[in-house]
């Protein structure tokens, strides 16, 4: 393994910080108090397994959720220091466990290039965990400290010997801080499996104790076969990913790039192991270079003379870009865009010199990829024929809103709605149900257009597709003004029937690929309506789950009549307004990104055009059909 020469003692720790206030305003720390502020803890103790890993010493990591719903990271790298500081007269374990934003990345001594989002540390985990135990294996010894909600129980001491090195990590979550305690395996899976793709080599062991789950994250080819497993449900336009990387000083540049035959792009970037989900220089430079390799190949090779813009040279690729940097800025809503301004060039040059030496020594790949180019400069300029000759109609003009939407009367952006729903006979009901103050009901007809397999020419002149884009007022995917938008919520109500849920992953799958702003801003929900009526006496119950049905009856003395809704239109108004509608009762689901990487692979999978792959996700996920995306 390289770069062993970094030292990591006790020199090399640097404080910049307490934990005051941490348990105070959790959420500044970690985003939320619910789920994603949960999984977060464990990306925190991650981090510091990875960093070790990108060091050069540490080539495993197990992580395990135990039966009392505690977590443990165990890792094979240096240990943390144990000797005392020689300014706050702690060891270094203490230090790193009990002070915000201390540790050996503050020092380019230990770690020249480290991961990690915040720069906040294991010191916030254990501020909010009910009790966290470390232990360390170095110089001969094992080391043990425990702590109870950020405060240290007893002071380091010597447990035993031991001739190995690494850091264990044990923590709780505290329930007086979360709202919610269970670990989601698939979350944690995701990311585990993006580090190991990540990071060449790097075993990952992930056990669920209380699941049953059990995997194993090892990728030998790193960005390669992370390009090969995102490509694996398409039809590949060349077989082999072209990748190549360069490093300069402690910058390194690693791009993987294939091509496969559908519609969309999927460029993803990574910055010291963090997905740039909003983009950035580094994401900016690799297109800017895309585009003029493709335009100097076609013109100097292939006598084209049609200009391809930048939209076009992205049209079926999927691309990894990933950067480690030493010292990363990170802007943009989420904190997740790089910002760093000479990164752009830097990519750019890098991508020009080897993608243009790669065309010019693999002309087949290089002609197949440019034939594809130019086959969708011809159908964006048929597509925009297709949108002007709709806009020219008034379709997708906001002022000229469609005749099948009935419209609210508030114009308040946040405190209005819009209802998409299924077929004329339900959109009556939702009408007539609905609050006519603030929300608004757009009924479609029947399945909406798959934007996954189709392409751009028949989905800007479809008639449903363009009728959603001028309710909602924006415009869509490269057109696409959020300023425009017209309702601060959008609602997805479709039966809770197998059509329902083919049409609700329709429209989730329409939103993804050509208004994910929508969705990244929390604008974007799916109703929840009920699937039985329980009647006991002169109250109804309206149960939403089987097993809440049969949790409910068992609580009952005699056999209740129970009714089975099989769509909307089955309820009366006053049904469907206390019980799907009336923001006091309903239950609406928050449609959220949790990754980009993994949603877009579940949409290729269920939307795309290979059979296996769609049926085998739909047995596996069968008894849970509801999708987080």
């Amino acid at each position: 393994m390289a770069g062993k020469k970094q030292e990591y003692d006790i020199g090399t720790i640097k404080v910049l910080g307490g934990l005051d206030a941490v348990r105070k305003r959790p959420a500044m720390y970690i985003g939320s108090t619910g789920k994603e502020g949960l999984h977060h803890l464990v990306y925190e103790v991650l981090d510091n397994a990875v960093d070790e890993h990108l060091a050069g010493f540490c080539n495993e990591i197990k992580v395990w959720v135990l039966e009392d719903g505690s977590v443990k990271v165990k890792d094979n790298g240096r240990g943390i220091p144990v000797e005392k500081h020689p300014k706050y007269k702690k060891s270094g374990v203490e230090i790193v466990m009990t002070m915000l934003h201390a540790g050996g990345k503050f020092d380019d001594k230990a770690y020249i290039i480290s991961g990690g989002l915040h720069g906040i540390g294991v010191s916030c985990v254990n501020a909010l965990s009910e009790w966290i135990k470390v232990t360390v294996e170095r110089d001969g010894k094992v080391f043990q400290q425990k702590y109870v909600r950020g405060k240290t129980k007893a002071p380091l001491k010597i447990t035993g010997k031991s001739t190995k090195t690494g850091t264990v990590v044990e923590f709780k979550p505290d329930n007086e801080i979360f709202s919610t305690l269970k670990f989601d395996d698939e979350v944690l899976m995701s990311k585990m499996r993006e580090l190991a793709f990540l990071n060449a080599g790097l075993v990952i062991h992930y056990e669920n104790r209380i699941t049953k789950k059990k995997e194993k994250f090892h990728y030998s080819g790193g960005l390669i076969e992370f390009v090969k497993w995102l490509n694996a449900n398409k039809s590949i336009v060349h077989s082999k990913p072209i990748f190549f990387e360069k490093k300069v000083d402690s910058t390194l540049v690693s791009v993987a790039v294939q091509y496969n035959n559908s519609f969309q792009d999927r460029i993803f970037g990574f910055v010291n192991t963090i997905n740039t989900i909003e983009g950035g220089t580094h994401i900016t430079g690799f297109k800017t270079a895309l585009t003029r390799v493709i335009n100097d190949y076609a013109a100097k090779n292939m006598k084209s003379s049609i200009k391809l813009d930048g939209k076009d040279t992205r049209e079926g690729i999927t691309a990894i870009v990933n950067i480690r940097i030493k010292e990363p800025q990170f802007e943009g809503q989420t904190k997740t865009k790089l910002g760093n301004s000479e990164v752009k060039g830097f990519v750019d040059s890098i991508v020009t010199e080897y993608l243009a030496q790669f065309f010019e020594e693999n002309p087949s790949v290089a002609k197949s990829i440019v034939n594809k180019v130019i086959n969708a400069a011809k159908a964006r300029s048929a597509a925009k024929k297709a949108r002007d000759m709709v806009r020219r109609k008034g379709a997708l003009s906001s002022g000229n809103l469609p005749g099948k939407l009935a419209d609210c009367s508030s114009k308040k952006l946040e405190k209005t709605e819009l209802y998409i729903v299924e077929g004329d006979s339900a959109g009556g009901s939702a009408k007539q149900a609905r609050s006519k103050e603030f929300q608004a009901i757009l009924p479609l007809r029947g399945k909406i257009l798959n934007v996954e397999k189709a392409n751009p020419h028949k989905i800007f002149s479809n008639e449903e597709i363009a009728i959603l884009s001028s309710a909602l007022g924006t415009g869509l995917g490269e057109h696409f003004i959020f300023s425009k938008l017209r309702y601060g919520r959008t609602i997805i109500m479709t039966d809770a029937d197998v059509d329902g849920s083919h049409i609700k992953t329709l429209l989730l799958t329409f939103f993804f690929r050509f208004a994910p702003k929508l969705i990244e801003s929390g604008r974007v929900f799916v109703a929840m309506p009920p699937l039985y009526k329980v009647r006991k006496g002169s109250h109804n119950h309206y149960v939403y789950s089987d097993k809440e049905l049969e949790r409910l009856l068992k609580r009952m003395t005699g056999k209740p009549p129970v009714q089975r809704f099989k769509g909307l239109g089955e309820m009366n108004p006053q049904q469907l307004w206390e019980t799907t509608m009336n923001p006091k009762t309903r239950i609406l689901r928050a449609v959220t990104i949790e990754d980009a990487v993994e949603a877009d692979r579940i949409f290729s999978t269920l939307m795309g055009e290979a059979v296996e792959p769609r049926k085998q996700f739909i047995v596996k996920h069968a008894k849970n059909a509801n999708l987080d995306i």
